[in-house]
C-alpha cells in the first residue's frame, strides 16, 4: 500500500521538476539581452524597442534605443540616424549619431555625420567625416526656462603700439 503512493509520489515529484525547469528555460528566453540583424538581412524604415541591439546587416532609416545599447557589427551598414545609451560603431556609418553616455568608434568603424555624446571615443584607425558635441546638455541649459545663460567669456583685445 505505502509502495503505492510511493511510486504515485514520484511522477508528480518528477512533473514538478520538468515544470520548474522548462519555467527556467522560458525565462531564459524571455531576459534576452540583445536583439541581432543579421548579416544578410536588410532593414528599410524606423527601429525602436528596449533591448539592447547588434547590427550586422544593412539599416536604412532610424534606430531609436534610448535606455539601451547599439553595436553595429564589423559587416553593418547602417544609413541612418541613431540614438542610444551607448553606441558603439566597428562597422560603417552614415548618419546622426546620438549616444545618452557614450560612443565608441572602433578601428574598423566608419562615420560620416555628427556624433553627439558626453563621452566619444575615437580609435586608432577610425574613419570620421563630422562634427563631436560633447556637451549636449549645453544647448539645453540655455534655453530652459527659469535658468540662466552660462556668462559669455569675455574677448581680450590687445593692441599693436
Amino acid at each position: 500500500m505505502f509502495d503505492k503512493r510511493k511510486e504515485s509520489s514520484e511522477p508528480e515529484e518528477q512533473q514538478g521538476t520538468a515544470r520548474k525547469s522548462s519555467t527556467r528555460e522560458t525565462t531564459n528566453l524571455n531576459s534576452r539581452s540583445t536583439a541581432m540583424i543579421g548579416k544578410t538581412i536588410q532593414v528599410k524604415g524606423d527601429i525602436t524597442g528596449s533591448e539592447n541591439l547588434t547590427i550586422e546587416g544593412t539599416v536604412n532609416g532610424s534606430v531609436d534605443l534610448p535606455q539601451n545599447d547599439l553595436t553595429v557589427g564589423e559587416s553593418g551598414n547602417v544609413t541612418a540616424d541613431l540614438k542610444a545609451k551607448t553606441v558603439r560603431v566597428d562597422g560603417q556609418v552614415t548618419g546622426d549619431i546620438s549616444g545618452a553616455e557614450k560612443i565608441v568608434v572602433s578601428a574598423t568603424g566608419r562615420v560620416k555625420g555628427n556624433m553627439t555624446a558626453p563621452r566619444v571615443t575615437l580609435e586608432d584607425g577610425a574613419k570620421f567625416k563630422g562634427s563631436i558635441d560633447m556637451d549636449p546638455g549645453e544647448g539645453k541649459a540655455a534655453a530652459a526656462p527659469g535658468k540662466a545663460a552660462p556668462a559669455a567669456p569675455k574677448e581680450i583685445r590687445q593692441e599693436a603700439g
